[in-house]
C-alpha cells in the first residue's frame, strides 16, 4: 500500500472512514449494551430480593423479569422520537444522546436503596430508571447501524454492519464477567452493595462512549440528502405511508430476539432458583456462548454478502427454533454438561446466523430518509414484543421433566414467524446503497459487486 497522502476523495480515505465507522459502532454498542446487560442479569440474579422480598421467590422472579420487560414498552415510544431526530437531524447528534442517557439512568440504578430501606419506592425508582434505559436502548442499534451501512462500501454492507452486533456481544460478555466477579461474593455483600458495582461502572463507559463517537463524521448519504434539501420533515409520516409493509416485515422479523432473552435473562432466573444451579456456571455459559458468537458474527456476515441475507437469516432463525428444544430440557434437568454443549451451540452459533446479518437485512429495506427511524421503531416493536418473553414464559413453565415444553414452544414458535418472514423481504444484499429502499430496485452486476 502506498505511504502517500491520498487525494481528497481517494480509496485510501474512502477505506479509513467505513473501518472507523465500524469501529465506533462497536465500542459504542459495547459500552451501551454493556450497561442494558448487567440489568437483565441483575434482574434475574438479585432484585427479586433486593426490591421484592416480601413476594415468594417465584413470585418475586416474576416482578423482577417484568421490570427487565418495562424498558421493551419504552422502546416504542423512544423509537419514534429518537428515529425521528435521526432522520432529521443526523445520525451522530442521536448516537451522543442515547449513550448519555444510558449511562446516567444505569449510574441512578446503582444509587437506589433497597426495598428494605425505603419500601415501595425502590421499586418505582427501579422501574423509572428502567424506562429511561429502554427510551436510550431504542436508537441505540438502530444509529449504530444506519452510521455503518451508510459509511460501508458496496458489496460488503453485511461485513461493516456486523460490528454493531459484535459490540452488543461484546457488552454482554463484559457485563456477565462484571457479575461473575460480584457473584463470587458471600450473600450478604452481594446483596447489599456487591450488585451495585457493575451500574456504578457506567461512569466509565459514558466516559470512554463519549470519546470514541464525538469523533465520528456524519454519513455522505445524509450530508447529501441535507445538501439537496430531501431530508423528510416528518420522518415518521413518510415511513407509513411509503415503507408500511417494510416496518410490519422487520416487527415481525425481530421476534427472533426471543431467543436471545430466553437464554440470556430466563434461563438465568430459572436455572438459579428454580432449578437450583449455581449462578456462576449459567453466567460461564452465557459468556462462553458470546465469545464464539464474536467469532461466528462477521463470518455469517460475510456469507450474506455473498449469498444475500435472505438465507442466512432464515437459517439462524430457523436453526434456532429447533435447537431450542435440546437446550431448554437440558436446563430443566439441570444437566450441566448438556446446558453448555446446547446453550453455547444455540446462542453462540446457529443464532448468530440471524443476529449477525439483520442489521444490514432491516436496514436495506429504507432509504436515507427513514432508514434510522425504519429500524428504530421496526426493531423496537418487535423487541418489546419479545422483551416480555422472559416473563411469560416465568408464568407458562411447568413443573416436573416436561415442565419447559411451553418456554419451548413459545421459543421456537416465534423464531419460526421471523425465519419466515425474512423469506418474504425483497433480496437487497447487491442493490446499489442509493436505490435501497425503492420500489425500482435491482441488483449490480455480481461481479462489480464482488470486486
Amino acid at each position: 500500500m502506498s505511504t502517500s497522502t491520498p487525494a481528497p476523495g481517494g480509496d485510501a480515505v474512502v477505506e479509513r472512514v467505513p473501518r472507523k465507522a465500524a469501529l465506533a459502532s462497536f465500542v459504542g454498542s459495547m459500552l451501551e449494551y454493556y450497561d442494558f446487560f448487567i440489568y437483565g442479569a441483575a434482574a434475574g440474579l438479585v432484585f427479586p430480593q433486593v426490591f421484592f422480598p416480601d413476594s415468594d421467590p417465584a413470585t418475586a422472579t416474576l416482578l423482577s423479569l417484568a421490570t427487565f420487560g418495562v424498558a421493551y414498552v419504552a422502546r416504542p415510544i423512544g423509537a419514534v422520537i429518537i428515529g425521528h431526530f435521526g432522520d432529521k437531524l443526523g445520525r451522530k447528534k442521536m448516537l451522543v444522546l442515547t449513550l448519555l442517557m444510558m449511562g446516567v439512568s444505569t449510574f441512578a440504578i446503582g444509587l437506589i436503596p433497597s426495598y428494605a430501606s425505603i419500601g415501595v419506592a425502590a421499586p418505582v425508582l427501579l422501574v423509572f430508571l428502567r424506562v429511561v434505559q429502554g427510551l436510550s436502548a431504542a436508537g441505540e442499534q438502530s444509529g449504530a447501524n444506519a452510521m455503518t451501512l451508510e459509511h460501508a462500501p458496496e458489496g460488503r454492507r453485511g461485513f461493516f454492519t456486523s460490528f454493531t452486533l459484535e459490540g452488543t456481544q461484546a457488552g454482554l460478555i463484559l457485563a456477565n464477567l462484571v457479575f461473575l466477579g460480584v457473584a463470587l461474593l458471600p450473600e450478604d455483600q452481594l446483596l447489599s452493595w456487591g450488585w451495585r458495582v457493575p451500574f456504578f461502572l457506567s461512569a466509565l463507559v459514558v466516559a470512554v462512549g463519549y470519546w470514541v463517537r464525538r469523533a465520528l463524521p456524519e454519513t455522505p448519504e445524509f450530508e447529501k440528502a441535507e445538501k439537496e434539501d430531501v431530508v423528510a420533515k416528518l420522518p415518521v409520516a413518510v415511513l407509513f405511508r411509503d415503507h408500511w409493509a417494510s416496518v410490519l416485515r422487520v416487527v415481525l422479523c425481530a421476534l427472533v430476539s426471543v431467543v436471545s432473552t430466553i437464554v440470556g435473562t430466563w434461563s438465568l432466573a430459572h436455572g438459579t432458583n428454580v432449578v437450583g444451579l449455581e449462578r456462576t456456571t449459567l453466567l460461564w455459559m452465557v459468556i462462553l456462548s458470546n465469545v464464539l458468537a464474536l467469532a461466528a458474527l462477521p463470518l455469517w456476515a460475510m456469507l450474506s454478502d455473498r449469498i444475500g441475507r435472505r438465507p442466512v437469516f432464515a437459517i439462524g432463525a430457523l436453526g434456532s427454533a429447533v435447537t431450542a428444544f435440546p437446550f431448554l430440557w437440558a436446563l430443566q434437568q439441570g444437566n450441566v454438561p448438556l446446558v453448555f454443549l446446547f446453550g453455547i451451540l444455540l446462542s453462540g452459533l446457529v443464532y448468530s446466523a440471524a443476529n449477525g446479518i439483520w442489521p444490514a437485512l432491516y436496514g436495506e429495506m429504507f432509504d436515507t430518509r427513514v432508514r434510522y427511524s425504519g429500524m428504530a421503531i421496526g426493531t423496537q416493536i418487535g423487541f418489546a414484543l419479545g422483551g416480555f418473553s422472559p416473563t411469560i414464559a416465568a408464568a407458562i413453565v411447568g413443573e416436573g421433566p416436561s415442565g419447559w415444553l411451553p418456554v419451548a414452544f413459545l421459543t421456537a414458535g416465534a423464531a419460526t414467524v421471523a425465519g419466515v418472514c425474512a423469506l418474504t423481504a425483497r433480496e437487497t444484499a447487491h442493490v446499489p446503497l442509493e436505490q435501497l429502499g425503492r420500489k425500482d430496485t435491482t441488483p449490480r452486476d455480481r461481479q462489480f459487486v464482488g470486486a
